[in-house]
């Protein structure tokens, strides 16, 4: 038995941290919703969904509620929560413990500001989940999940890590060099952040062919920013990196968006988490945490971003309320 902290209940922490509970695991849960909280303690977390369905006994807190010191805390808020959660934490973490960052974008970064590099493990998932209600976490499809210290070293911690979230992925894999998946990800998350705003799902969104530049242009200025930092993007589920580098065919892009499609194709998960925050949750998203770095890093290296750009502008003008959310929008965009 292994006693983990779950800062964050939501799609990721929520679908992990009961996988690990049914295993026999000692997990405590934190979450900022209250009735999230509730729900849990009355009547436990409730998987649904076409790959598993089952319910757990689940303890949670409130953050401000929360007492104990543990070795192992599993960071799974939005990105834009980071700093707030780390700070949150930390008094909860034990001196030799780690914090896992089990979210999207380079917050691996932002929690060594705080708890310190060597207490900072990456993480890349890609399995899709949503927060349904108060208890309920939607358990779309599984994907891949890679586990890495930041530095790149392979240590003993890492693999105790690795096996024991194989009870949730069985194919998950660790790796010396997190920061090639996690700027694969930018690559796709640039393209899962422009489907948010729209209306088509994801696989739909891909699958239009009037939207292949658009794919095309969002992949190319994320894989160029990756390079630029020295670091050769790897691919996953579909996406393939290089296929949106530079002098790549149209064929080679077209091939990738078809992989995509096939994956996404067969997820519960019809629609990214970004437009689920737009259009059902009407809140703030994480495109200024997760999208706009991409375009600030290449800034750095005399890069411009413009199709990021304006993905970003068209978001915010989304969570202002002076945009509407339609396909049109991604029509916009590809021209």
């Amino acid at each position: 038995m292994v006693k983990v902290l779950i800062w964050g209940a939501g799609a990721i922490g929520g679908t992990v941290g009961a996988h690990l509970v049914r295993a026999g695991h000692d997990v405590t849960f934190v979450d900022v919703a209250a009735d999230h909280v509730a729900a849990m303690n009355q009547t436990g977390l409730r998987i649904t969904g076409p790959v598993d369905a089952f319910t757990v006994p689940a303890r949670a807190f409130l953050p401000q509620d929360v007492t104990g010191v543990w070795d192992k805390i599993f960071l799974c808020t939005k990105a834009h929560h980071t700093r707030a959660a780390a700070t949150a934490l930390l008094p909860h973490l034990a001196e030799h413990g780690y914090v896992l960052s089990l979210q999207n974008g380079f917050n691996e970064l932002e929690i060594a500001e705080i708890v310190g590099a060597p207490r900072t493990i990456g993480a890349f998932v890609n399995f899709g989940a949503d927060w349904m209600g108060p208890g309920e976490i939607l358990w779309g499809n599984r994907a891949a999940v890679v586990l890495g210290e930041i530095d790149g070293k392979m240590t003993q911690r890492l693999e105790d890590l690795h096996q024991m979230l194989l009870v949730f992925e069985p194919n998950a894999i660790t790796t010396p060099d997190i920061w090639s998946y996690l700027w694969g990800k930018m690559g796709y998350g640039a393209m899962l952040f422009a489907q948010a705003v729209g209306q088509a799902s994801i696989a739909d969104c891909l699958a239009n062919p009037a939207l292949l530049p658009l794919w095309r242009a969002l992949g190319s200025e994320a894989m160029a920013v990756a390079l630029a930092e020295g670091v050769t993007p790897r691919g996953f589920n579909g996406f393939d990196p290089e296929a949106f580098t530079q002098g790549a065919t149209e064929d080679a892009a077209r091939a990738s968006i078809a992989a995509m499609v096939a994956f996404n194709a067969g997820s519960a998960k019809t629609h990214s988490g970004v437009w689920r925050d737009l259009a059902v949750r009407k809140r703030q998203t994480e495109v200024d945490s997760q999208i706009v770095p991409i375009s600030t890093i290449g800034a750095k290296h005399g890069l411009a971003c413009p199709r990021i750009d304006a993905m970003v502008e068209m978001i915010h003008e989304i969570e202002q309320g002076t945009r509407p959310m339609t396909d049109d929008n991604l029509l916009e965009l590809a021209r």
